[in-house]
């Protein structure tokens, strides 16, 4: 059928719809061009992914339109807000600044065509072909950005890493980098949770082909997932099935991972990498992977808090974005040269966040401080304990918590986190679930509005023992870096040396509130009550949000329910290193 190729003005805005980009193998990826109305060379802004460019914000995601519309009223003030969809600029708060704003169907993907092959090398080709597609059109000046939220800013790391000529900057916007160690395969557990739920729910229900049977766009007029209307067989034979392929591919020994993974030595552009605190699960870690290894000589790291949609299009983060690609794009003096290497906005119970610069990160005065876990006393302290001790707990329960004393004046957390553990299992795997917690005095447990679950603890790491093994040349003392390459199984009964990964987070934590670790068998489960409104990817949302480690191909009792055992003391010094910053 024939696609809706036109140009039309509206809205102050040249745009051209559906417009067609011929990749190398000759699919057809289709394009949205939103430019100023007066003829002119201009800087691109771009993004390329799966959730359907014609599909507006609030007919995909009402829930998180109305919340963020209502809470942060900034973010629909100064736009007709017609052209809003999840995850992309608003053109109509960057065309009248003097940018193109291009959004691209991804290979399969709503107008696109092709078969969907999610966050695959074939996809950052893609996006690479088009970043030096538009670097050449009349109405550009050659130079493109990329910027985005999570998928449309996953890509940007392995498509920097392809070097395409006219890729003059990136945004990595909450975008993970490593997709085994971030999000499929935590510590080696397979997150069943997220990578069946959000497929399905906000990849494949926009896929090229539902036509009549999808969405109708409220932009055009037109059928969000192209002309054609396929059956669900055809649907079925134009995507890989992301949910089997992550459980397939157990070990990042996997091309499947492999050639997912971006080069770091070939990331050279210039970058801004925004975190969220509370993306457990997904994002952060691959926001300060990436700013710590990319070989980019200009970058620069923010990190945020709030839900995972919101700051990127509040005018804090729309004034942040445009002053870095006013400097890179367009060559203005918008300030950036004196922009500090990292901004953090350090999170304070209540949601209260303090905006401070550094230098670097990890930040340098950091002090890496010990907490010993005492397996008698369930305590954490200063120093390890006097006797050897151990505690056991099911291997697929709720575990262990280890507390300090109440702290006698604030204590802030902010940077990477290692765990030391000294564990022993009646089976041949163990499956650790590392969850550091804030208590107030009342011991009522102080929680987050994470990046997308309301009840999210203070940080998270997990390990499969079976995959403990350590890559030597990328490990660092607060940051151990496993290789997940080969199956190690514990001999029962055993006690085997761990270094579990913990994923950075920040913290002020008030005087008389107490620090924890618990270390569990299964998922963390917030203790109080979970209930709110609108509806969750994944069901129901109790702490972890979607991203749960629950499949039992992946986690058989047999292998996984039997005992486990922590060791402390003298000879089993099991603790938790934290990043301790001391005021300036």
């Amino acid at each position: 059928m024939r696609h809706r190729e036109k140009t039309e003005d509206r809205d102050g805005m040249r745009i051209d719809w559906d417009m067609p980009i011929v990749m190398d193998d000759g699919i057809v990826l289709r394009a949205d061009i939103y430019r100023p109305a007066d003829d002119g060379a201009y800087p691109v802004i771009m993004t390329l992914g799966p959730y359907g460019k014609q599909l507006h914000f609030e007919d995909g995601y009402p829930h998180q339109w109305h919340l963020m519309c209502r809470e942060h009223p900034d973010v629909p003030t100064g736009s007709t807000n017609k052209y809003q969809v999840w995850e992309v600029v608003d053109p109509e708060k960057w065309v009248p600044d003097g940018y193109v704003v291009i959004r691209v169907d991804s290979r399969g993907a709503g107008t696109s065509d092709g078969v969907i092959d999610i966050w695959s090398l074939r996809e950052a080709q893609d996006l690479a072909i088009c970043v030096d597609w538009a670097g050449v059109q009349p109405w550009s000046n050659g130079k493109v950005g990329l910027n985005g939220i999570s998928y449309f800013a996953e890509n940007q790391w392995q498509t920097a890493a392809l070097q395409p000529a006219h890729l003059a900057a990136i945004c990595t916007w909450e975008g993970a980098a490593d997709f085994y160690r971030d999000l499929a395969h935590h510590g080696g557990i397979f997150c069943n949770g997220f990578t069946k739920a959000w497929s399905e729910a906000q990849v494949y229900n926009v896929q090229n082909g539902r036509g009549s049977n999808g969405y109708k766009s409220r932009l055009t007029g037109d059928w969000v997932s192209g002309p054609e209307t396929l059956t669900e067989e055809q649907l079925g034979a134009n995507r890989r099935n992301f949910y089997e392929d992550c459980l397939a591919n157990r070990l990042d020994t996997d091309e499947y991972w492999q050639s997912r993974m971006p080069d770091w030595s070939k990331v050279r552009t210039p970058l801004l990498s925004s975190a969220n605190w509370g993306g457990q699960g997904l994002h952060p870690r691959g926001n300060f992977e990436g700013f710590v290894r990319a070989a980019s000589e200009q970058k620069w790291l923010e990190v945020h808090g709030l839900e995972h949609w919101t700051e990127f299009y509040t005018d804090y983060g729309v004034a942040l974005q445009k002053k870095f690609f006013g400097h890179f794009l367009k060559g203005e003096d918008t300030g950036w040269a004196d922009q500090p290497p990292v901004l953090l906005q350090v999170r304070h119970p209540g949601e209260r966040f303090v905006e401070r610069r550094e230098d670097e990160w990890p930040i340098a005065r950091t002090q890496w401080t010990k907490y010993h876990l005492d397996a008698g006393t369930h305590s954490l302290s200063g120093a390890p304990a006097d006797a050897d001790g151990q505690v056991t707990y099911a291997g697929l329960g709720d575990g262990v918590t280890f507390l300090t004393p109440p702290l006698e004046s604030p204590t802030e957390i902010t940077g990477p986190i290692a765990a030391k553990l000294f564990v022993s299992s009646a089976t041949e795997d163990a499956d650790l679930f590392l969850v550091v917690r804030v208590f107030s005095p009342d011991l009522k447990e102080v929680v987050f509005h994470g990046a997308l679950d309301p009840h999210t603890p203070v940080a998270q790491g997990w390990l499969r023992v079976s995959h403990r093994k350590l890559d030597d040349q990328l490990t660092l003392p607060y940051r151990p870096y496993h290789t997940h390459d080969e199956i190690q199984p514990m001999t029962p009964g055993e006690v085997y040396e761990v270094d579990v990964e913990v994923w950075p987070t920040c913290i002020v934590v008030p005087p008389g509130h107490r620090i924890a670790l618990t270390v569990r068998g299964r998922d963390y489960v917030y203790p109080g009550d979970v209930a709110d409104d609108g509806e969750k990817l994944g069901g129901v949302w109790n702490g972890v949000g979607p991203f749960k480690h629950d499949d039992p191909r992946d986690r058989p009792a047999d292998v996984f329910g039997g005992d486990v055992t922590i060791h402390t003391g003298p000879d089993r010094p099991s603790h938790l290193l934290l990043p301790v910053i001391p005021a300036r």
